[in-house]
């Protein structure tokens, strides 16, 4: 009887896993690829289109460019995984069963708890959240004026809420709108956890475009008007964008695998099979195991190297073969902020660990686009590259 194989999510994790598995199996098993949208979204660079909305058509790869036709695909969000049955129960769809399962679900954005931030904040997890930032900020910028401009704060010193800040302040210098721009983040620098010289180097981008940086005390609560930092400080807004953390997928929180139990994140050996050996996990729903301490880190980079592997394995499993490890390597850094970018470890110009301009920038486009070549193909890429 062949084997059924279902991957869940069309992230770094679900497409570049189904391109994988597909390669391995070579039609050795049926496969179903499962996702609340058909297409596979290039999230990193998703803050473009707060400036420019038509960006959209550059970042968003539909399901059928990447996946074969011998693959079928659902449309639908995953309500819950179901391990004794071997199913997962879909919101608008009959469950899927399955033999092997790929979950690469993705996250949501972490709010701790925090009195009305969930309420009154945008979030930047997928292409409507861009779009809505964009027309929040448009519209609040119509009313505003130069002596009373709109004020625009951005939670989370992130890659994140860095990239935001610094698409929000090309919309506002393209269009010269009367917009004010706050950064808040609650540790000591921007880009926490990170080394100094690039921290120095984003802030200096970030300044230099008129961004307000206020670092050191965290967000303690939000209303309809007013955010409030650390004991004493109210900064009133207009418009609210959170970027400060992930946490898991509800989908995953009553499926019966080993998890974290405040995060929901599933755990997965470094060859990303969890304690059930018909499940494997990957990309940001998951604690992939990694020499050492630390899991690998939720970025679309450890994803993309991720999902080769993972595909690979499940391949093997159906086989009853051994499977890989993986391990995780850095190869680098790179931030933009709006027009411009700042690259750190990446080893492209000789004897410096940071650096920016022209080699930073192009960087940043070829990274966007050898991904969306690798997914789709070299003439998307191309199109893509002067959007980036």
């Amino acid at each position: 009887m062949t084997e059924h194989v279902v991957v869940l999510g069309s992230g770094y994790a679900g497409a570049g896993a189904i391109r994988s598995l597909e390669s391995a199996l070579d039609g050795e098993a049926d496969v179903t690829w499962v996702s609340e949208h058909d297409y596979h979204l290039v999230l990193h660079e998703s803050h473009r289109c707060i400036k420019d909305p038509s960006v959209q058509e550059k970042i968003t790869i539909p399901v059928d460019n990447i996946k074969s036709p011998s693959t079928r695909f659902v449309e639908s969000a995953v309500v819950d995984i179901d391990t004794d049955e071997r199913t997962v129960e879909l919101a608008d769809a009959d469950d899927v069963s399955y033999d092997y399962l790929l979950v690469g679900i993705g996250s949501r954005t972490a709010f701790f708890g925090i009195d009305g931030l969930r309420e009154y904040s945008h979030t930047l997890k997928g292409l409507d959240d861009a779009l809505g930032i964009h027309e929040d900020i448009t519209e609040q910028a119509q009313t505003a004026t130069p002596s009373d401009p709109a004020q625009v704060v951005i939670g989370g010193a992130g890659l994140s809420g860095i990239q935001t800040a610094g698409e929000v302040a090309e919309l506002r210098n393209e269009r010269n709108l009367p917009i004010d721009i706050h950064l808040v983040e609650g540790l000591d620098e921007v880009l926490p956890n990170s080394d100094p010289d690039l921290q120095g180097a984003l802030r200096d981008r970030l300044e230099a475009r008129d961004v307000n940086i206020m670092c050191g005390e965290f967000i303690g609560e939000v209303d309809d008007e007013t955010v409030y930092i650390g004991e004493d400080i109210e900064l009133d807004y207009d418009v609210l964008v959170w970027t400060g953390g992930i946490t898991g997928q509800e989908a995953a929180e009553d499926c019966n695998v080993e998890k974290d139990e405040r995060s929901h994140r599933l755990h997965a050996a470094q060859d990303f099979q969890t304690n059930d050996d018909r499940v494997f996990a990957l990309g940001d729903c998951a604690l992939v195991d990694q020499p050492g301490e630390d899991p690998a880190p939720p970025t679309a980079q450890a994803a993309w190297q991720a999902a080769e592997v993972a595909g690979k394995n499940i391949a093997r499993s159906i086989r009853g073969q051994p499977l890989q490890k993986w391990k995780y390597k850095d190869k680098g850094t790179v931030v933009s902020v709006g027009e411009s970018a700042v690259a750190h470890d990446v080893y492209v110009v000789p004897f410096f660990d940071t650096f920016g301009g022209f080699p930073a920038k192009f960087l940043k486009k070829a990274i966007a686009t050898r991904w969306i070549k690798d997914v789709d193909s070299t003439g998307r890429a191309l199109s893509a590259w002067s959007d980036m």
